[in-house]
């Protein structure tokens, strides 16, 4: 079982002050009692130690159990990290380049081909002219994308081939990857960034290069080895899984997702019918913890290392083509913010210039978030990492990340 994350010293000690901090409860406790979150979790830390931790409102709302310390939650795009960690670690190994080819082992990808213009039905395509490559998979530079974002002839075709929240029932990983594999790309591998199944695909290569299912080689080789008890593609403790909840698009209140017509996306992390390594774990505050402060560490926590510590650094940098931002050569974003000075390394975002972000963070700071409204970040700078968890789709539905960072680095007055 995960264990509890409690303070763990005075937050006076490491620069924080208390009644400033209290603030994130006074804020987020409004969107509780105004009906637009059931429940969440934040927790901010610094050097590793636990300074503010708080929980409010309802894991699941209908039954009235309250969220407590050990609620699951569905991390949806917060897997992306921990599985790129996991690409990393095979890097480290020597058994591939960034730069080789993914059809090396997924010969599916042999000869993609390129979406120019026209309907999803009647698309205009040309060859690809580059390759996909490992690094593409990493960085979302790869012309994949995804069926919800509802922004392009492509993700028609995705939704089409039922790929929009969830996947066909009757496909494993290998079968989504082959699927993907037959649909045009939205552009020239390398040449531009677009939110997609990427890091599923990602998932797929880990299997094929160790050889291993990505449940088997995350738990072996990440989840493990930092103490991760509570993460994994099905859910250890049920009853402790928070309910997935949307928001009203007309009021901005919270309704049960079975109620808006996505059950099957609320049942997936129960009964997972393949390992997305994109979106498909679930977790507990506790424990990605651990995997925050292995990322601030370098690598390491608590005598642990997963990954080399100039690894991490390289993976730290921005990578998008031309060191641009998202929103230079991004397609648009599926997320409640603009990401103007904001790169993106391999698997998660990258801040440039907090200046342009307009949120007063630190450059290098490194996160990213999940499409029920949860996010993570790391400031290598402050030495800060945070997190934040609910159940509510769509990400977009509130300003939770910008307004977060706002009232933590508000209480740092060291």
């Amino acid at each position: 079982m995960s264990s509890p994350l409690k303070v763990e010293t005075d937050p006076e000690e490491l620069g924080f002050d208390p009644a400033r901090l209290a603030r994130i409860d006074e804020h987020f406790q409004r969107y509780v009692d105004d009906g637009r979150l059931a429940g969440w979790h934040a927790v901010v830390a610094r050097d590793g130690q636990v300074v503010h931790s708080t929980v409010a409102g309802a894991r699941d709302a209908e039954a009235g159990e309250p969220v407590t310390d050990d609620t699951r939650w569905r991390l949806y795009s917060m897997s992306k990290p921990i599985t790129s960690v996991a690409a990393m670690v095979l890097w480290e190994r020597g058994l591939f380049e960034l730069t080789d080819p993914i059809s090396r082992w997924l010969p599916e990808f042999a000869e993609p081909k390129v979406y120019v213009k026209g309907s999803s039905s009647k698309p205009l395509l040309e060859p690809a002219t580059e390759p996909i490559r490992v690094w593409h998979l990493l960085t979302h530079t790869a012309g994949l994308t995804y069926g919800f974002h509802h922004a392009h002839a492509i993700d028609e075709m995705y939704r089409a081939a039922g790929f929009e929240w969830t996947a066909p029932p009757d496909l494993d990983l290998a079968g989504c990857v082959q699927a993907w594999a037959r649909l045009p790309l939205v552009f020239q591998p390398g040449t531009e960034w677009n939110y997609s199944q990427a890091t599923d695909v990602l998932g797929r290569l880990i299997e094929v290069v160790s050889g291993q299912s990505l449940d088997v080689f995350l738990e072996e080789n990440v989840l493990g080895p930092l103490g991760m008890t509570a993460t994994g593609f099905a859910v250890d403790d049920p009853d402790r899984l928070a309910t997935l909840y949307v928001a009203n698009p007309a009021t901005g209140r919270f309704l049960a997702a079975d109620a808006a017509g996505v059950g099957a996306i609320a049942r997936e992390a129960v009964e997972p019918t393949w390992f997305g390594g994109g979106g498909g774990l679930v977790s507990t505050a506790a424990d990605y913890h651990r995997f925050t402060r292995m990322l601030l560490g370098r690598g390491e926590v608590d005598g642990v290392r997963i990954l080399g510590s100039r690894t991490v650094d390289f993976m730290c940098a921005n990578h998008l083509p031309g060191g641009q931002d998202l929103e230079q050569v991004g397609r648009p974003l599926f997320a409640e913010a603009p990401f103007h000075g904001v790169g993106f390394g391999l698997g998660f975002s990258v801040v440039l210039d907090p200046v342009a972000y307009k949120v007063p963070v630190s450059v290098g700071e490194i996160g990213w978030g999940g499409a029920a409204s949860t996010a993570f970040w790391v400031d290598p700078v402050e030495r800060i990492t945070a997190m934040f968890f609910t159940q509510l789709l769509p990400s977009s539905a509130h300003p939770i990340r910008t307004q977060l960072r706002g009232l933590v680095y508000q209480a740092l007055v060291d």
